[in-house]
């Protein structure tokens, strides 16, 4: 596989996974078609074309060195930092060739236009029974706090360092945090768990969580009781980040007993708190993995090998 066919596979799983679904993926394109239209010529040339056919601007083919050589290895991590760049560098020198280098959170455009993903999150919170007009203006209250936190960084440096050292870099982000979801909310809705601590057990069957047990970062139930009726249950793993403090209150407005979170800071904590949910978190790195694995699965597939680092957590789900 070349590299851009690497992720268009990647893209192809993402869309399919996507909570919109099929429609609502395109009515995002279409929305993105009628912008780019909209805009005066001299300013056409600014506009990031890709958008028009993948609706994850938080994911990115970054830099290829050479775009017909087949990848048969590749350096795969949740965070690729300078430090990964020199590593697949120094593994290149030591005839273990590195081809790609795939990372899970965004970096240079990807991270620059991090916030437009998490327009994905209206519908989603929609499907939990938030009024559209609600979930809207608080979603896009949220993007421009997240766009301007960004605006201020040096989101290319590790692309430069990647150009620099000739080693070939995308980043999937969204694209596997629709797998994680999906998975995770399938297993969710299979199994219906009556009780917070049932919810817990399907998190704890799965090696991803099981080995962040045995580092010491598994899953926690931070409000709650595990004998708490879990009631409606949101798995809370994809759209950018999540969708800000006074979220956590709506949701309990439409009914979410029960939020599986990533990661969740101390405000939503306390909110969430306050409007009696209980919140369990799986854990990031963790979570993380669990979605990259399953993309990870279909380049083993195909004959890849992925050699981990950066807080990946590798198992297979391929079936021996």
């Amino acid at each position: 596989m070349t590299i851009q066919e690497i992720y268009d596979l990647a893209l192809n799983r993402g869309m399919k996974a996507d909570p919109r679904g099929e429609a609502g993926v395109k009515r995002y394109l279409a929305r993105m078609q009628k912008e780019y239209e909209a805009l005066p010529k001299e300013e056409q040339v600014y506009f990031e074309k890709t958008k028009l056919v993948d609706p994850y601007a938080d994911s990115f083919i970054h830099f290829v060195a050479n775009a017909k050589v087949p990848v048969k290895r590749v350096l795969a991590g949740i965070d690729i930092d300078s430090g990964e760049i020199f590593l697949a560098d120094r593994l290149n020198e030591r005839e273990k060739k590195i081809d790609l280098v795939i990372g899970h959170h965004p970096i240079g455009r990807a991270l620059v236009d991090l916030a437009e993903v998490m327009d994905l999150q209206v519908e989603v919170l929609e499907s939990y029974g938030v009024p559209t007009h609600v979930a809207e203006n608080l979603m896009q209250e949220r993007m421009s706090q997240v766009d301007r936190n960004i605006h201020v960084g040096n989101q290319y440096q590790v692309v430069d360092i990647a150009r620099l050292l000739g080693v070939s870099v995308i980043n999937t982000h969204t694209l596997t945090d629709n797998l994680v979801e999906e998975y995770l909310n399938g297993l969710v809705k299979a199994r219906k768990p009556h009780t917070v601590g049932d919810v817990l057990k399907i998190l704890d069957e799965q090696p991803e969580y099981q080995q962040a047990k045995r580092e010491g970062t598994g899953p926690k139930l931070l409000f709650g009781k595990p004998s708490n009726r879990a009631g409606k249950v949101m798995t809370e793993m994809t759209g950018g980040t999540n969708p800000g403090d006074r979220m956590y209150e709506e949701l309990s407005k439409a009914g979410v007993s029960t939020i599986v979170s990533m990661h969740l800071n101390e405000k939503s904590l306390e909110l969430a708190k306050k409007s009696f949910m209980n919140v369990i978190i799986s854990g990031h790195m963790s979570s993380d993995s669990l979605g990259m694995n399953l993309f990870l699965d279909e380049l083993e597939k195909k004959g890849i090998e992925i050699v981990p680092c950066s807080g990946l957590m590798r198992a297979s789900r391929r079936k021996k």
